[in-house]
């Protein structure tokens, strides 16, 4: 059933959005939140458990120190209090993945609490209240056989893989994002997309959106325009790109306006994001704190950081993104609106490594956001999920500085890239794509091409320069490409000089 939406500027017109945002981190620990097993992604299926992440009778838990220090860490980078005492809860309900029927999570004492992060939206600085950022475990992986859709409706049986069983989550939730109107869909992307550049800079986490190191669930609601209430919300479940919490957004705004218009009530729940279709369906209802049967978890002690801890974890934290930003664009030396478009495509990282790795910051922003922005837009994928790496544009790159490619040539290494043929240059020897310096060839590309165009040549010879370009092109073409253009035209000017 495909629900009807209204137009999103007739939404904008008649309600006011409030967004909020759960994230989920998984740490890079070597092992799990409350157990030794380790903590790696692509294991075999239920190899990396043991009793304790398995839940079995009589395992007990032991917190794993390094997720408690990466869990300060990030909140003190989000500008959080950090709580001198705090302790874990269990987190009652029934998921067929979470072996121990319970998770064991934080309530109402989490290790950090009431921060913000500052997030540049189009050049204009939005300040996002965070309210908490809680550890706790992930839970184990549901794969259903059978069915169309890889989702349990019409799957002929589910297997579960309790390798992720245990792993460490910070859990980050923001406060209620009110007053963005129409910016509301890019805020929330721009929020997660810089979240995750803050998330890397400290190194806490891989932030892997296609693996689940980081997830986003997205709440939503509507509320009349000018009423100054929250409307009823619903939670998009494990969004995993940034185009997609834009997306959802934009599309639960457009339903939630749909129902209200037709005198309907929304219904807390969660639902899922489809990104094959852009659309969201319902899940399940949305529970409330009450009915999880929270209680402090016996079996671990209260955690309690000392400040001398703390502050020395400070002193570890990364260089503040936004004025990391503005350094980087006075480096680098991009215009406003460059550095504007560069943070729009999530790829600040991305760009920076690049430069790191030996590339001009124009090549750089030229790569990745022309070539290799299109081919992300066209895949449906963020610029971050593409198999390239920033060392492979810069050594394509310094290939095209050397001369042995062109631009367009070095176009074709990225595809060979993209289909995973090897390093730019196995893919250059192995697909031929070496510019050609041999001079004798070169001439007598130039000297056909002469003799084809009498007329143009005559042109050039009486001083219209411009019409160089036509005998340049015809040599390109003969050539395939692989004539450095430059040289081309300095053999057709000497000629007919």
């Amino acid at each position: 059933m495909t629900d009807t939406l209204v137009g999103f500027d007739d939404v904008l017109a008649s309600y006011d959005p409030a967004l909020g945002l759960e994230v989920h981190v998984e740490l890079n620990t070597n092992t799990k939140m409350f157990c030794g097993c380790p903590a790696v992604f692509g294991g075999e299926p239920n190899t990396q458990v043991c009793p304790t992440c398995l839940g079995l009778p009589g395992a007990m838990p032991v917190v794993n120190a390094k997720a408690i220090e990466s869990a300060i860490r990030i909140g003190l980078a989000l500008n959080c209090e950090i709580a001198d005492w705090c302790r874990f809860a269990r987190k009652n309900y029934f998921y067929p993945d979470m072996p121990k029927n319970f998770q064991t999570s934080q309530y109402d004492e989490p290790i950090a609490f009431e921060g913000y992060l500052d997030v540049d939206v189009d050049g204009e600085t939005v300040r996002v209240e965070i309210e908490r950022a809680h550890m706790e475990e992930d839970t184990g992986k549901s794969l259903h056989v059978g069915g169309a859709t890889g989702r349990i409706h019409g799957a002929d049986h589910s297997l579960v893989d309790y390798n992720r069983a245990g792993i460490p989550l910070i859990e980050i939730v923001t406060k209620p994002i009110r007053g963005m109107g129409e910016k509301a869909p890019a805020v929330a992307r721009a929020y997660v997309s810089q979240l995750r550049d803050l998330i890397l800079a400290l190194g806490v986490s891989e932030a892997r959106m296609d693996q689940g190191n980081l997830r986003a669930d997205v709440n939503l609601s509507l509320a009349p325009k000018g009423s100054n209430v929250l409307g009823t919300r619903t939670e998009t479940k494990n969004v995993n790109s940034f185009r997609s919490v834009e997306r959802a957004v934009r599309y639960e705004m457009q339903r939630h306006a749909a129902i209200l218009d037709a005198g309907g009530s929304i219904l807390q729940e969660t639902r899922h994001w489809h990104e094959d279709t852009g659309v969201t369906t319902s899940g399940r209802e949305k529970s409330d704190a009450d009915d999880y049967r929270y209680f402090p978890e016996p079996d671990l002690v209260p955690v309690a950081p000392s400040r001398e801890w703390v502050e020395e974890l400070r002193g570890t934290l990364p260089e503040n993104p936004l004025l990391k930003r503005a350094r980087l664009q006075t480096d680098w030396g991009y215009t406003d609106l460059e550095m504007r478009d560069v943070v729009a495509a999530g790829a600040v990282g991305l760009i920076e490594e690049t430069v790191a790795a030996g590339a001009s910051p124009q090549a750089a922003r030229k790569w990745w956001l022309s070539d290799l922005g299109r081919r992300a837009n066209d895949a449906g994928l963020d610029i971050t999920d593409l198999d390239v790496t920033p060392a492979q544009v810069a050594a394509v790159q310094a290939l095209v500085d050397s001369g042995s490619l062109n631009d367009k040539l070095a176009r074709q290494v990225f595809d060979g890239l993209l289909a995973g043929e090897g390093t730019p240059e196995e893919i250059v020897a192995a697909r031929g794509l070496a510019v050609v310096s041999d001079e004798g060839a070169l001439s007598a590309a130039v000297d056909a091409a002469i003799a084809a165009n009498p007329d143009v040549a005559d042109k050039i010879r009486d001083g219209k320069v411009a019409a160089a370009g036509a005998l340049i092109g015809a040599v390109m073409k003969e050539m395939r490409g692989q004539a450095d253009a430059g040289r081309v035209r300095e053999l057709v000017l000497e000629k007919l000089s």
